[in-house]
C-alpha cells in the first residue's frame, strides 16, 4: 500500500529523515528503503512537467476557493464530499495530493493502471476511498516538500515539531510566503486538471483565516463541529492508526492524548479569534448532527448563506449520492469517567458556547 511519504521529491524525503535523525525503526527499513528508491522518479517527472508545462502553468487564473474547516474527525470529509459533487467546483483528489510532482503528466494512466495499489476503504473509519476521491491538500504539502503538522506522523517518537505551521502567523516573512507560493502553485495545477471553483478541505486550514484571506479575499468558509465526546476518541482512533501506518517508526503513543487535546485547543481559539475577519457572506457553521439529520437542508442553508447560488442542479446528484451510502455506519466509541472528565475540563470553552 502506498505511504504518505512515496509522493515527495528525493530533497523532501531526506529533509524528513534528517528532521527524525535517521531514527527509523528496523522493522520499517524495507518501507523507508522504498521510499528512498521511489523519491528520485517524483523529482524527475516534477522537473520534466515544469518543463513542459511551466509556461502554460504560469497563466492560470484562481479562482477564490471555499474552504471547509473544523477539527478531525469533526465532519470535513463528508462536507468535503457532499460539496465536491457540484460540478461546478472542483477539488484536489488523492492521487493529485499522493503524487504533487507530477500529477498533470502521470494522473490519468497511473489511475486507471494501478488503482488496484489503493485500499477501498479508509483504514481509520472504513469510509469509500479511490483516487478520485476528494483529499486533504495538507498532504499534498507534505509531499512538496512545505513543513507541516502532519510531518510528526513519520516520527512519532521524537519531539513534535512545525507546529507553528498551524496558524502560519509567527512564520518569518520568507516562510510565510514560500508556504503561499507552494499553496498557489499546487492549487494552479489541480485547476487545470478540473477547471472550477475549488473546494479545499484540511483541519489546519481552521486556523489559517488571516492568510487564506490575505490569498483569497473572496473565499468563502465552511466551520462544521461535532459533539467533543465523540470527537476526542475518534481522534484518538485516527491518530493511533495513521501513526502505526505511516510511522517509521513503532509508535508508543505517550503523548497522543495531550496532543489532541492541546490541538483541539488550539483550532477552537484560533477560530475564534480570527473568524470576525471573514465578512457575513463569507462564512457558514453547521453542526454535525444537523447534516447527517438532513443534509439537503444543511446545503441549502450553506449555498444561501455563502451566496454560492445553484443549489437546485445539486440536490439530485446528492440525492443519488446520499442514497448509494445508505448503509455505511460510523464508528462507535466509548468514553471512560476519566476520560469524559478531562474532556468536558480542557474543552470547556468550546461546549459552554456550543450547547454540547
Amino acid at each position: 500500500m502506498p505511504r504518505l511519504w512515496h509522493g515527495m521529491d528525493f530533497f523532501a524525503w531526506l529533509r524528513l529523515l534528517a528532521r527524525g535523525r535517521f531514527a527509523v525503526t528496523w522493522r520499517r527499513i524495507p518501507m523507508a528503503l522504498l521510499i528512498t528508491l521511489y523519491t528520485p522518479g517524483n523529482t524527475l517527472a516534477r522537473e520534466l512537467k515544469s518543463l513542459l508545462l511551466g509556461h502554460r502553468l504560469a497563466k492560470v487564473p484562481l479562482r477564490d476557493p471555499v474552504f471547509v474547516l473544523g477539527h478531525y474527525r469533526t465532519g470535513t470529509t463528508l462536507l468535503h464530499e457532499l460539496l465536491a459533487l457540484d460540478e461546478r467546483h472542483t477539488f484536489p483528489t488523492t492521487y493529485q495530493c499522493a503524487s504533487p510532482n507530477h500529477f498533470l503528466l502521470t494522473e490519468k494512466w497511473v489511475t486507471r493502471w494501478l488503482g488496484g495499489l489503493l485500499p477501498r476503504e479508509r483504514l481509520p473509519d472504513r469510509m469509500p476511498l479511490s483516487w478520485d476521491s476528494p483529499q486533504e491538500d495538507e498532504a499534498a504539502l507534505c509531499n512538496l516538500g512545505l513543513p507541516s503538522p502532519y510531518l510528526n506522523l513519520a516520527f512519532p517518537n521524537r519531539p513534535l515539531q512545525n507546529l507553528e505551521y498551524f496558524e502560519l502567523e509567527n512564520l518569518s516573512p520568507a516562510d510565510r510566503q514560500r508556504w503561499q507560493r507552494v499553496f498557489r502553485q499546487f492549487l494552479v495545477e489541480v485547476t487545470v486538471a478540473r477547471p472550477g471553483r475549488l473546494v479545499l478541505k484540511s483541519p489546519p486550514h481552521t486556523c489559517r483565516i488571516p492568510t487564506l484571506l490575505k490569498m483569497f479575499p473572496q473565499a468563502r468558509f465552511v466551520y462544521i463541529i461535532r459533539d467533543p465526546f465523540v470527537v476526542f476518541p475518534s481522534t484518538m482512533h485516527l491518530l493511533r492508526v495513521l501513526q502505526s501506518s505511516l510511522g517509521l517508526q513503532t509508535p508508543t503513543f505517550d503523548n497522543l492524548e495531550e496532543y489532541v487535546l492541546a490541538t483541539f485547543e488550539r483550532m477552537h481559539a484560533a477560530i475564534e479569534r480570527t473568524r470576525h475577519l471573514v465578512p457575513p457572506h463569507q462564512f457558514s457553521l453547521v453542526r454535525y448532527e444537523d447534516l447527517v439529520r438532513q443534509p439537503a437542508a444543511e446545503l441549502r442553508r450553506v449555498y444561501d448563506e455563502l451566496q454560492l447560488g445553484g443549489f437546485e442542479r445539486l440536490e439530485p446528484l446528492l440525492e443519488q449520492h446520499l442514497t448509494a451510502r445508505a448503509g455505511y455506519q460510523t464508528n462507535r466509541y466509548e468514553l471512560s469517567p476519566r476520560e469524559r472528565a478531562l474532556v468536558q475540563k480542557r474543552w470547556a470553552a468550546f461546549i459552554e458556547q456550543y450547547g454540547y
